[in-house]
């Protein structure tokens, strides 16, 4: 087999600076698949009931997953071109600012986030994702997450299309500990201090580190910074009893018995902002394009967290019979949510139902010196070709901020 370099400069070639991904596949042991992946009925637990049902695909993955029991390349993507495969993190690897570009690669020397699907019949328990600070001491990455509810993907809601958020205001950090106190008495009542915002198909939500949230049974589009770090603060969901060890498994061993450390290690006035809503929530905003041009071009996920833009991301929407250029500030994953057609001469195509382990015409990752010379999108089907591409940090600097969509 020729090296990694030399299939990967091939494959770029070939594609004009687009890679062709396969479909990477993650399952979770302690929550049921929503079964809106579009994977065959019989595939949900291909990996095996003791590994989990499969309720989350991973695009553009340079990220493992943090699942015990896992296989080595778990949550990793690969690129597959020429009859050949290989991981896109070892072409990042080999070929860096080629892919990357040289900001992201002179500073973080991979590429740093990545985006799934997430879907669950129902909710998952409240939860944060530790900030870098914490995450570094267990010699991870913290994470910051957005959210993106696609309604070519949420046909029907499933069992909770609800998501509980942050604590409302006046909780006392005191009442929160008894609820860590209480773990092992069955269900800890952490969710009587939070409050619950029904999900809205077409929207979406910027979720800092820190932040408690317990999300919804709606299919989830979920650019994000590369880690699998977690606390799961609710003892029971859905009457399932949660592992303490889930609340744990990211703090340092020695703080593991110290409730008061977990709650600290929350944000707190994050947690209480009696503004919550305006300050996470997102609707769509148009960048670029027109009815009359057979495009429209809408940022989905914008704004910053101290001050930082992690991702964004945005969705393009082509009607039949056009064909259009895109320029774009950085490196992203593509995956297709509906229709086909084609982005520099690559066939895309939204599968119907999928097998565990086949390949298909969907997704793709975009070199940042492709998408700032422009990627030529062409839809040939007769229905609109739609696709979701997220981008990586301080990528798009014209990007809006938190509550520009009111204006």
């Amino acid at each position: 087999m020729a090296s990694v370099k030399t299939l990967a400069s091939a494959a770029l070639t070939e594609g004009r600076g687009v890679f062709r991904l396969s479909p990477t596949w993650v399952p979770r042991s302690f929550l049921q698949p929503g079964r809106r992946l579009k994977l065959h009925p019989a595939d949900y637990y291909a990996l095996g009931t003791h590994r989990g049902g499969i309720d989350e695909r991973w695009f553009g993955s340079t990220t493992e997953a943090a699942n015990e029991g896992r296989a080595h390349d778990e949550g990793l993507s690969y690129c597959v071109a020429g009859g050949e495969k290989f991981l896109l993190r070892d072409a990042v690897e080999e070929l860096g600012a080629e892919i990357v570009g040289e900001h992201i690669w002179s500073k973080y020397k991979k590429w740093p986030v990545y985006s799934k699907f997430f879907d669950n019949m129902g909710p998952i328990p409240h939860h944060m994702h530790q900030n870098a600070e914490q995450a570094k001491l267990v010699g991870q990455e913290g994470k910051p997450e957005s959210y993106y509810f696609p309604p070519q993907l949420n046909n029907v809601g499933n069992n909770f299309p609800y998501t509980f958020m942050g604590f409302e205001p006046g909780t006392t950090k005191e009442q929160v500990v008894a609820c860590l106190d209480r773990w092992n008495d069955g269900d800890n009542g952490i969710l009587d201090l939070s409050k619950a915002y029904r999900l809205k198909v077409g929207t979406g939500w910027l979720i800092p580190p820190c932040i408690l949230h317990a999300p919804g049974s709606l299919l989830t589009y979920e650019p994000q910074w590369g880690s699998d770090v977690f606390g799961m603060y609710q003892s029971m969901v859905e009457g399932r009893a949660v592992p303490r060890s889930l609340l744990t498994k990211d703090f340092p061993e020695e703080k593991h018995g110290d409730n008061t450390y977990l709650v600290d290690a929350l944000d707190w006035e994050g947690n209480v902002n009696p503004n919550f809503k305006d300050s996470h929530y997102l609707e769509p905003i148009v960048a670029s394009g027109s009815d009359k041009e057979g495009f429209i071009d809408r940022w989905i996920v914008y704004g910053r967290i101290k001050g930082a833009q992690d991702f964004t991301a945005k969705e393009l929407t082509i009607q039949p019979g056009t064909k259009v250029t895109i320029k774009d500030g950085g490196a992203y994953g593509w995956i297709t949510v509906q229709g086909e057609g084609s982005v520099n001469g690559l066939k895309l195509q939204t599968p119907s139902m999928i097998r565990f382990g086949q390949m298909t015409m969907d997704e793709v990752f975009v070199t940042a010196k492709a998408a700032k010379e422009g990627v030529t999108f062409e839809n040939t089907g007769t229905d609109p070709l739609v696709g979701l591409r997220y981008f990586g940090p301080e990528a798009q600097p014209e990007a809006p901020e938190i509550g520009a969509w009111k204006k």
